[in-house]
């Protein structure tokens, strides 16, 4: 068997030029220098914007899962900490710390997959085209979604993925790297663990292929996950006792039926099916001198099947939730493109169908993506149209300390309490707790006694006494209506509050001078009402 260095000697250009090298560094650095302009100038994405937040009043002492409600498990927020720890020491926004913080983690995923491809074919015969095409992907496909989860996770696969196509062809792993790549992809699998299916229909499409049931990258993943599970037993228990019982009560009320989760993700579902066929047909399709092709578009084909289906099993209808699928799909359509225009393998007659549904899928996803990316640059060109910002200013202008948002979107209240630095007068990052209680009395009659949100939102709210609340009116659900019911004290202490603006569906109501506790006028006393639903 030939050593790394002869086959990058074999696979080596006959001329000096390294036109491709220098065309995808340009598009990787135009992609970098975009991402990096949009996500410091725009409003940070509500879900990143609340885990920065959870990170630092974790950093500052408050108690994961007790004091602050997260159904995620702590990993998440650990990374989070990094930037929001060094973005305090600088004292700067923590977008401004957080958007180069995820560059740098998914590019150096970009480069390490890069190099393991390095001279296993001849397409990969420089790491620079291929770094540029893995990096230019992971930047601009997940747009304002830049940081998710999601897109943490499909970073850290890539190179178990690139070294599983490497054991697909009987390589033998190196120990280190083996070690330090599974290492790496079961702290991304930690992040959402029920990918964990993903890795294993993975492997299981593996070993049908030939590949060795246990291999060192694998138990290097298991190990990971095994060692973290058993670290959040020890440091984080409330985690288990909190978090994960809320979520199985309560976290329901957002699934989409699936059939209506199939039906938006057609794109996706389009894309992988394509990505699947052209790695049934790979065996006429592609070199037959380069198997290694084939190797790595069945683990990237497999990998954005099993990724669609962990996706469509959560019930969630987030777009987010389909990027490791999206991502596989991509660079496997993208794989399969670039392998046919560099080696030509059959005649152009019989490659006109698969390089008819090839383009058609890509050119999908690329449409779909610069439509993403269109509204993310609005929002960073023109920030004043935005909601979070208009919020923010009446936040600023009216010297507000504390502030709530009655509202399921996340976003009213984050980003705009990292931004203004006003104090967040609840433990709930938005509503969607209280919209899980009140779903599952409907489904079984009561509510989980565990889990008493209401009573958890009122006492919050009676002892912060917000200087600003907002009231989403587009919701189904008058929370406001809901609580005073349920509390006499919060009905009080809502009678308080006048309405000072009105905008994008939102009312913004002031606190009046006297506080939460002081006796209420009888003009202003407060009127009980059974009435929880109002029409959309």
């Amino acid at each position: 068997m030939r050593t790394r260095t002869e086959r990058a000697s074999l696979f080596a250009p006959r001329t000096g030029a390294d036109i491709p090298s220098a065309i995808a560094m340009t598009v990787l650095l135009s992609a970098l220098v975009l991402v990096l302009a949009t996500a410091i100038s725009s409003p940070l994405k509500d879900d990143v914007a609340w885990l920065l937040y959870v990170a630092r009043k974790w950093l500052a002492g408050g108690r994961l899962y007790e004091d602050l409600v997260e159904v995620n498990p702590p990993l998440i927020v650990w990374i989070y900490a990094l930037p929001a720890m060094t973005a305090g020491w600088l004292g700067v926004a923590p977008k401004t710390v957080s958007a180069p913080f995820f560059a740098a983690i998914v590019l150096g995923c970009s480069w390490w997959t890069a190099d393991l491809l390095h001279g296993r074919a001849a397409l990969f015969a420089r790491r620079l085209p291929s770094f540029g095409a893995i990096g230019t992907v992971l930047l601009l496909l997940p747009g304002v979604e830049f940081g998710q989860r999601e897109h943490l996770l499909v970073a850290a696969a890539l190179p178990y993925l690139a070294l599983f196509a490497r054991t697909l062809q009987g390589e033998d792993e190196p120990r280190k790297t083996a070690i330090l790549v599974g290492l790496l992809a079961g702290l991304g699998c930690a992040l959402k663990p029920s990918y964990g299916l993903a890795f294993g229909i993975l492997e299981l499409v593996g070993w049908a292929c030939g590949a060795r049931p246990l291999r060192i990258a694998s138990v290097s993943a298991l190990t990971t996950i095994g060692l973290y599970g058993l670290g959040v037993l020890m440091f984080c228990p409330a985690f288990l006792q909190n978090a994960v019982p809320l979520a199985l009560a309560l976290y329901g009320a957002t699934d989409t039926p699936c059939w209506q989760i199939l039906l938006d993700s057609r794109l996706l579902l389009g894309g992988v099916s394509v990505s699947v066929l052209l790695a049934m047909l790979s065996r006429r399709t592609l070199p037959a001198a380069q198997p290694f092709l084939r190797a790595l578009l069945i683990g990237l084909a497999a990998f954005a099947l099993a990724a669609t289906i962990s996706y469509v099993l959560q019930g969630k209808n987030w777009f987010y939730h389909r990027l490791p699928a999206s991502t596989a799909a991509v660079l496997a359509l993208l794989l399969w493109t670039a392998a046919v225009l560099r080696e030509r393998p059959l005649p152009i007659r019989r490659l006109v169908v698969p390089a008819t549904l090839a383009a058609a899928a890509l050119g999908g996803f690329a449409w779909a993506d610069y439509e993403r990316l269109q509204t993310w640059v609005e929002a960073a060109v023109e920030p004043d149209l935005s909601t979070e910002v208009r919020l923010e200013r009446l936040v600023k202008r009216e010297n507000a300390k504390t502030y709530i948002a009655f509202s399921e979107w996340i976003a009213l209240g984050f980003p705009v309490v990292n931004n203004t630095g006003v104090t967040w007068a609840s433990r709930f990052d938005s509503m969607w707790a209280l919209k899980g209680e009140l779903w599952r009395a409907r489904q079984d009659g009561t509510a989980p006694r565990e889990w008493p949100i209401r009573r958890l939102i009122t006492r919050d709210f009676v002892a912060n006494c917000p200087d600003l609340a907002v009231v989403d009116t587009r919701e189904g659900i008058n929370y406001v209506a809901v609580l005073s019911a349920s509390n006499p004290a919060f009905a009080e202490a809502w009678s308080r509050y006048h309405q000072i603006a009105a905008f994008d569906g939102l009312r913004v109501l002031k606190r009046d001078e006297a506080g939460c506790t002081a006796p209420v006028p009888p003009h202003r006393q407060p009127k009980m009402t059974a009435m929880v639903m109002e029409p959309p």
